[in-house]
């Protein structure tokens, strides 16, 4: 049976980089946000809140999460940051891999769960400077024109200011604090470890 590397961090510290760069197969855990028309959504700053896990289908994200490791391959929702909406599905195949990386800034919400489920291999945080992260952020959410600029910029400052406690939340779940070479070693070394 194969195992999850949760992958946790505030948007734009390199959750995604990490899960592309390692070579391992990738879960997109924002593929699981509902849409945006959803009833009940959190809403903050005038706009949804993103950023509340109340945006986020948990119970969808975790079923794939153990379909994943039981059988190799979940179907997965498609989602498109930009209009805030699913637009299809897909097929994820492990292909044997022994680990995948499910990344998202939710990742913290189900270490517990996957625990339980017996399917956790690694719960990590990407620990980087909040300035950084909100500038890197920032280029990004521009390039990919996912939402209108004054929105990025009063999300942006309100996640900056967020940053400590979205920490201190995630380690409390039980993710580790690591650097972005860090994930990359362990994952590597969960590929190999498991592989042997």
């Amino acid at each position: 049976m194969a195992q999850v590397v949760l992958l946790a961090g505030p948007s734009g510290s390199g959750k995604s980089r990490v899960a592309r760069l390692s070579g391992c197969p990738q879960l997109a855990l924002d593929d699981f946000y509902y849409d945006g028309d959803h009833p009940g959504l959190p809403h903050a700053l005038g706009i949804v809140d993103w950023d509340d896990p109340g945006s986020w289908d948990a119970d969808a994200a975790m079923a794939a999460i153990v379909a994943l490791c039981e059988s190799g391959r979940a179907e997965v929702p498609t989602y498109d940051i930009s209009t805030s909406r699913r637009t299809g599905s897909r097929r994820l195949e492990l292909d044997g891999a022994p680990c995948f990386v499910a990344e998202g800034l939710f990742a913290p919400d189900v270490v517990a769960r996957c625990r339980a489920a017996g399917v956790l291999g690694e719960a990590l945080y990407l620990d980087r400077p909040r300035t950084l992260t909100l500038l890197l952020r920032f280029v990004r959410d521009v390039r990919e024109h996912r939402k209108p600029l004054g929105v990025l910029i009063r999300r942006g400052l309100a996640l900056w200011r967020a940053e400590p406690q979205v920490r201190a939340d995630a380690l409390a779940a039980g993710c580790r604090p690591v650097s972005l070479r860090e994930a990359l070693r362990i994952v590597a070394a969960r590929m190999q470890t498991s592989s042997s």
